[in-house]
């Protein structure tokens, strides 16, 4: 069976250079329309773009209907409404190319759009699972901290709840982006992996004492103690050295991890090793976000904690990082006085 189509890849790549370069988006971005495309041409068995025709369209969907994971489960309306947008945008994009305007129009591209219905459930907000505030200082407390490895690894677990930082950022941070004087870390957006590479100040959250005092000593004992300076990486990989012929990872490298991964599985494997939900590391800035609510905070401070969380505009916060559960809407609303 055909693989690629020579005259598509190079029209693909002229789209992936217009992302880049004139749309700003990333790699990460860029590799999800690759998957995409893949998929429609994969339905129509690689046929040249230029023979597009709105039939296409109709058999695409019908395969993503039909389409299995790996685990064999079928496609999530999410997946599938996300896949057509993408190959939408490729088609947008090609209708205005020299070639294409006599073949392709823009109204033909409007068949990749979803049904109403599945477009609407695609984009319900659906709860998330994220731990109590609780729940995470008991993670926390009962984490090792007996070897370097242990000691960075509860540090990351306290700088995140302390700082509600995304797994990308903190895999990427250097000594230098940490101020302990004055309480903040300074996410570089040309240097640290931000979202959107957005340069954050993020003071640290006013959460209990121990996460800081946690975070603070590991701060310190790398200055100190390992003698790191401040091009070297805030919560680095480990060393590799031989010992008996075997490769031992058991200390400090002073370089940064190549992306969020580990973050992720430290923060789930604290929760797994007492036995609860292992929650993700982005989830713990929902509990952050329950913590605002929970404070009653003048509107001000509730932007200033918004602001933190690395968000412009305050409704991005709400709508996001601020949960309210069937339960919880029910108690809400009860509790009203009548007007």
């Amino acid at each position: 069976m055909r693989k690629f189509n020579a005259e598509n890849e190079r029209l693909k790549r002229r789209y992936e250079q217009y992302l880049r370069e004139a749309k700003g988006q990333d790699e990460k971005s860029i590799d999800k329309v690759r998957a995409a495309l893949v998929k429609f041409e994969e339905c129509t068995k690689f046929k040249a773009f230029k023979a597009f025709h709105i039939e296409q369209t109709r058999q695409f969907k019908d395969a993503l209907s039909r389409a299995k994971t790996v685990q064999g489960k079928q496609l999530s309306l999410t997946t599938t409404d996300a896949t057509l947008r993408l190959v939408k945008g490729f088609f947008h994009w090609l209708a205005g190319q020299q070639g294409f305007k006599k073949v392709l129009s823009y109204s033909d591209v409007e068949y990749f759009n979803n049904n109403r219905n599945d477009a609407r459930a695609a984009h319900a907000q659906r709860p998330v699972q994220y731990p109590s505030k609780a729940a995470v200082y008991h993670a926390f407390q009962a984490m090792a901290d007996r070897s370097e490895l242990e000691r960075r690894d509860k540090a990351m677990f306290a700088f995140l709840v302390i700082t509600g930082a995304r797994v990308g950022a903190v895999a990427s941070l250097r000594l230098k982006h940490i101020n302990l004087v004055d309480g903040f870390v300074y996410q570089d957006g040309r240097e640290v992996r931000t979202k959107g590479g957005k340069t954050i100040t993020t003071w640290f959250f006013p959460m209990h004492p121990d996460y800081l005092a946690c975070f603070t000593d590991w701060v310190n004992y790398l200055r100190e103690n390992k003698m790191f300076g401040q091009e070297d990486a805030l919560f680095p990989k480990p060393e590799m050295r031989i010992e008996n012929g075997k490769f031992v990872f058991d200390g400090l490298s002073r370089d940064t991890y190549a992306n969020g991964a580990k973050v992720n599985e430290v923060f789930s494997n604290a929760f797994a090793q007492v036995q609860m939900h292992p929650y993700g590391a982005h989830s713990i800035r929902k509990t952050l976000g329950q913590e605002l609510s929970d404070r009653n905070l003048p509107l001000a401070t509730q932007k200033a904690w918004s602001q933190n969380l690395g968000h412009e505009n305050f409704a991005t916060t709400v709508s996001s990082y601020l949960p309210v559960s069937g339960q919880q809407q029910g108690a809400l609303i009860k509790g009203l006085d009548a007007g």
